[in-house]
């Protein structure tokens, strides 16, 4: 397909070949030298955006929530959730437990959550003196190229892309998942969704992708919730650190408000962020000594000086079976008397492992399975959960053994 179109040095005309894919229609010569941006678009109509496909309206956030409205018993849990894990993160919390948030790596099977919720339940009421157990309920996948986006993009798993569908599938999941008293994190993927979601969220985090995003930390400073930022995937620091520095601050951006109207937001600021260690493509970052050097680094930073450690991601070396062995050596420095370690993340499943999207799609995938990372199953799930919260105890005796001087 050929296109005439002026040179960028000498304005003059010249023909052009073009993918086919694109199908552009022929474009009459402007006499303008300069018309390239300006008279030649303007002939094309809506030809300006080039590579728009479609774009369909989208269900305002505040009719979303009116439709699946938040319940009292929901609102309490998300607000214990949110004092309480606001607390650990301070220091602040009387019984100075730990704040652990495990879950599937994504959902895509909203029965299966619940079900897996269900369990959690009974786990958190087990260990809630030593344990603050909030459910990952992560609805968007983060991808370094192409894949499935998670529930809110693709609910059935087709490459249909009914995100308003999505949408109120999630909303559903959150109310239900925190009608049964278990307060949820999520990551925030994109700087939209969180208007339909967020009011049933206790804890957000900012992946190791968009940490260094001006858009993300804009976002992190107005939510009503602590924000961890996770270090850079190449395991750099600074940008976690600079991230909380940033969402601390007041910030003025463009968003969307509850309408669906966009607006100028302004935000006080986030006090309640903190880094999440997550390993990286330079190595680990849980041991004692790595553990040390943060510390260091975000007391020169005058930042927030306590963290949480993800069990996954770099810090399993991607393999997920090595998280236990992760949340060991995390045990053994909280039973040594470590306090800057204020939570861990695992990634968990009913069932171990993960599995790719058959041909047959929904219907052929196995139950309780996650198709995004690897997960752990539920029974070594319980076993880290065990270890974790001795380990609590441990140091909870030790520091009180410290403090009256024994």
């Amino acid at each position: 397909m050929l296109e005439t179109r002026p040179t960028l040095k000498t304005g003059e005309f010249e023909d052009v070949r073009l993918p086919e894919r694109y199908h552009r229609p022929k474009i009459t010569p402007s006499p303008c030298p300069n018309a390239w941006i300006g008279c030649i678009c303007t002939r094309r109509g809506v030809g300006a955006d080039w590579f728009l496909l479609q774009d369909n309206p989208l269900t305002p956030p505040d009719l979303l929530q009116h439709e699946v409205p938040q319940t009292p018993a929901s609102k309490s849990t998300v607000i214990q959730g949110r004092e309480e894990a606001a607390q650990i993160l301070h220091g602040s919390d009387p019984q100075k437990r730990l704040l652990v948030v495990v879950g599937p790596c994504s959902i895509h099977d909203p029965e299966a959550a619940l079900v897996y919720c269900d369990r959690l339940v009974k786990e958190k009421e087990k260990h809630k003196n030593e344990l603050l157990i909030v459910m990952r309920a992560y609805l968007e996948k983060p991808r370094t190229t192409v894949g499935w986006k998670g529930l809110i993009n693709d609910p059935d798993i087709d490459g249909s892309f009914q995100i308003n569908k999505g949408l109120r599938i999630s909303r559903d999941l959150f109310v239900r998942l925190t009608e049964k008293g278990m307060p949820i994190a999520s990551e925030m993927l994109d700087t939209i969704s969180p208007q339909f979601l967020a009011d049933l969220l206790s804890v957000g985090a900012i992946g190791a992708r968009t940490t260094e995003s001006q858009l993300h930390r804009e976002l992190a400073s107005g939510l009503s919730f602590p924000v961890g930022f996770k270090n850079g995937t190449d395991g750099s620091l600074d940008i976690a650190i600079d991230a909380i520095g940033a969402a601390r601050g007041e910030h003025h951006f463009l968003s969307v408000t509850k309408p669906g109207v966009v607006a100028i937001v302004g935000t006080t600021g986030n006090d309640d962020c903190f880094v999440i260690l997550r390993g990286g493509k330079t190595g680990t970052n849980y041991d004692a000594k790595s553990i040390a050097t943060v510390k260091e680094r975000l007391a020169k930073a005058n930042t927030q000086g306590n963290l949480m450690v993800d069990c996954s991601h770099g810090n399993s070396e991607k393999n997920f079976r090595n998280q236990p062995k992760v949340a060991n050596a995390i045990a053994e420095q909280l039973a040594a008397g470590e306090t800057a370690i204020m939570g861990v993340m695992i990634e968990s499943n009913i069932n171990e492992g993960n599995q790719k999207v058959p041909a047959e799609g929904r219907s052929g995938l196995k139950y309780g399975v996650s198709i995004t990372d690897s997960c752990l199953g539920w029974d070594d799930t319980v076993a880290v959960l065990d270890v974790l919260a001795n380990s609590v105890k441990e140091r909870r005796e030790l520091l009180s053994k410290q403090t009256n001087g024994q």
